[in-house]
């Protein structure tokens, strides 16, 4: 309701703006008649002025003030009856002005009951958070996703190439432990389009290496579930790239597909950091710096972010280090000197500089060590509830850096938040 009161009054109040300007120019123009007269008025006084000089016989004069004269009747004619219809034009001007506050009213309530949202809130970042959390473990999984996937036009090979995976299809049938077989089966039927067969090799590739499949193995197969989706990433490919990145936290195409399930699950702050990032470490020349260039920009804007794109090899944005003069928020250092304070003074510091802290790891991220600096001055001021969801968010965040989660996790035990 306030909402309402607020955008009727400032509609009422730039249409009152408009209003005035209407009538004011209305009521204070004056008629060009009026002019006139003023130009005649001064022609008969420099008559009279040019005939006590001598430049113009009396005839000259007499006949001139004449010609002046009818000019001056016409001119004034002319103005009292721009007076007469100007009761007229003043309505019009009226009524102009309450149409032009019509149309502000009722066109701005239309267009936003048409395109708006009425009754919806206002988001905070944390109702923001908590939102792509939902969503995230909401989301479809990857046979309702491939289920929704249009048939694609499958890809037809020579005739060569087809007989060799037709032969390649049937040894694999026969031997399903050729860990070789499996190989060649997933990528060849990737070539083709056939994602989910791919999957399915892929699959069967890990199963049989067991322990020693690589971070490479688990990301192609996560690429491939995303493929069969059709870009999108669900539940069951994010597990494989939460495996890809146990393996080899810096696998570019698992930290790609990472970003992009960020991306797909309201976390856009989440992807541009990784695309940044990623965008510096990898050759400026190469096919992923390409697709990422393409995107960052419109994902930095979704994320709030003013961002320059960094020349290549740039180090990425992060906060000052642990420790250093300029490192916001309370360090070890700070805590402990305000354990001179009284409760009062000493509640107040570590506040002042935790809100600090949390509002720059909100927008624009920061360090691990950062992270689990706010997580322990929130266990300080015994805001557990606070110091649980900061937690919860940063294993979000670091869920692909093992010794990051590590960190994080010593910081809430010390907070109390966990055994």
């Amino acid at each position: 309701m306030v909402f309402w009161i607020v955008i009727s009054g400032m509609a009422l109040a730039v249409a009152a703006v408009l209003a005035t300007a209407l009538l004011r120019a209305r009521g204070t123009a004056e008629p060009a008649a009026a002019y006139d007269l003023q130009v005649y008025r001064e022609q008969l006084a420099a008559v009279d002025k040019d005939l006590a000089r001598g430049v113009i016989a009396e005839a000259d004069a007499e006949r001139t003030r004449t010609e002046i004269s009818r000019r001056i009747l016409a001119a004034d004619a002319q103005m009292q009856a721009g007076r007469c219809g100007g009761a007229q034009s003043r309505a019009l001007s009226l009524g102009v002005a309450l149409g032009l506050a019509a149309v502000l009213l009722g066109g701005g309530v239309w267009l936003y009951r048409d395109l708006g949202a009425p009754g919806y809130g206002d988001l905070p970042l944390s109702l923001r958070m908590e939102m792509a959390e939902e969503r995230r473990a909401d989301r479809p999984d990857q046979a309702t996703a491939e289920a929704r996937v249009p048939d694609a036009v499958p890809v037809e090979p020579e005739a060569q190439y087809a007989e060799l995976i037709k032969r390649l299809r049937a040894a694999v049938a026969e031997r399903p432990d050729d860990l070789r077989g499996q190989e060649l089966l997933a990528r060849h039927e990737a070539n083709l389009g056939n994602f989910a067969a791919a999957r399915a090799a892929k699959a069967r590739v890990i199963e049989i290496k067991g322990d020693a499949a690589t971070g490479h193995d688990y990301a192609e197969l996560a690429e491939m579930k995303i493929a069969a989706a059709g870009g999108y990433v669900s539940p069951e490919a994010e597990a494989d790239l939460r495996r890809a990145l146990e393996r080899d936290s810096r696998h570019e195409a698992a930290l790609f597909y990472w970003a992009r399930m960020h991306e797909q699950t309201g976390r856009p702050d989440l992807a541009f950091r990784i695309m940044d990032g990623l965008l510096r470490d990898v050759p400026p020349d190469s096919p992923l710096a390409q697709i990422i260039g393409r995107q960052i920009d419109e994902l930095a804007m979704l994320a709030g972010v003013e961002y320059d794109r960094p020349p290549p090899g740039a180090p990425m944005t992060a906060g000052p280090a642990e420790g250093g003069p300029d490192a916001p928020g309370p360090s070890s250092a700070d805590i402990a000197a305000a354990s001179e304070m009284n409760n009062e003074e000493r509640a107040e510091m570590i506040r002042g500089m935790v809100e600090r802290l949390s509002d720059r790891l909100a927008t624009e991220g920061g360090t691990p060590e950062e992270w689990a600096r706010l997580i322990g001055a929130l266990g300080v001021l015994g805001e557990r509830d606070r110091a649980q969801a900061i937690y919860d968010e940063s294993r979000t965040r670091f869920a692909a850096a093992p010794q990051a989660l590590e960190l994080l996790g010593d910081a809430a035990r010390q907070a109390g938040i966990t055994p």
